[in-house]
């Protein structure tokens, strides 16, 4: 894949991780059929996604898109990508979205960090078939090892959603607006697309990721978390050596 830019302590650098990731999105967006309703993800992925996806529907590829958010609805509008809504449709042929943590080899997630998770699940559950688009960088031996799993929650009472989080084993954070300090008290706090709040919720590594996920959708005040379990079938993985594909197993 070229020469690579790595960082001290030997990672590589973000030209580097786009590289990957972009080639990872040439080859999902590749395996798209003519006709299909595809779920555009979000966040940095769809940056990569959405300029791919033009080119191949500039070329002939016939496709609507349904996007995650307003930004990639926004962003896929303006790369002249046919779009419809969710309610519009009764299934979707599949989605290409992106991933903070993926752990083989089962194709658990972690996903959320640019606060499109709801609906980001929403068009995985309708999806007859889900990709994720990722570079190596991703790939961990446990979930939330590294990152903190968001959760989504009503703004009204959302100090006592967090306290029952805490009773969880979470130390839950709420997420601030424009990427400020979550201790900045006096920073209003991050509000997604359909007006709740995100709780960034550190657990350390989950030996049990799929019954933390029943836990966390159980919780009153909840409205969804972070954890994909059992929502792709197929992940692009762009590193060092070229693009690696995996199935799920079992």
């Amino acid at each position: 894949m070229g020469e690579q830019g790595v960082l001290a302590g030997g990672q590589p650098d973000a030209a580097t991780l786009a590289a990957w990731k972009r080639a990872a999105a040439e080859a999902a967006v590749a395996s798209i059929p003519d006709g299909a309703i595809v779920g555009l993800g979000s966040g940095s992925t769809a940056e990569l996604l959405l300029p791919v996806l033009a080119e191949r529907i500039r070329q002939g590829l016939r496709v609507t898109g349904i996007p995650t958010s307003e930004r990639t609805r926004e962003q896929a509008a303006a790369h002249g990508i046919p779009l419809t809504d969710l309610d519009s449709v009764q299934l979707v042929t599949m989605s290409i979205d992106g991933a903070d943590e993926v752990l083989l080899p089962r194709l658990e997630l972690i996903k959320g960090r640019g606060g499109a998770l709801l609906r980001e699940k929403l068009v995985a559950a309708a999806s007859r078939y889900r990709v994720i688009v990722a570079d190596a960088t991703k790939l961990v031996p446990m979930l939330a090892r590294t990152h903190p799993i968001p959760v989504e929650v009503v703004p009204f009472g959302w100090r006592h959603t967090a306290g029952r989080l805490v009773a969880l084993g979470a130390a839950p954070v709420l997420r601030r607006a424009g990427g400020a300090d979550p201790t900045d008290a006096n920073a209003p706090p991050f509000v997604t697309d359909s007006g709740h709040y995100v709780l960034d919720c550190r657990f350390g590594p989950l030996a049990q990721p799929d019954v933390l996920a029943s836990y966390l959708k159980a919780t009153v005040g909840v409205v969804e978390h972070g954890l994909f379990i059992g929502m792709t079938e197929r992940v692009y993985i762009g590193g060092p050596d070229g693009v690696q594909v995996y199935d799920r197993a079992g």
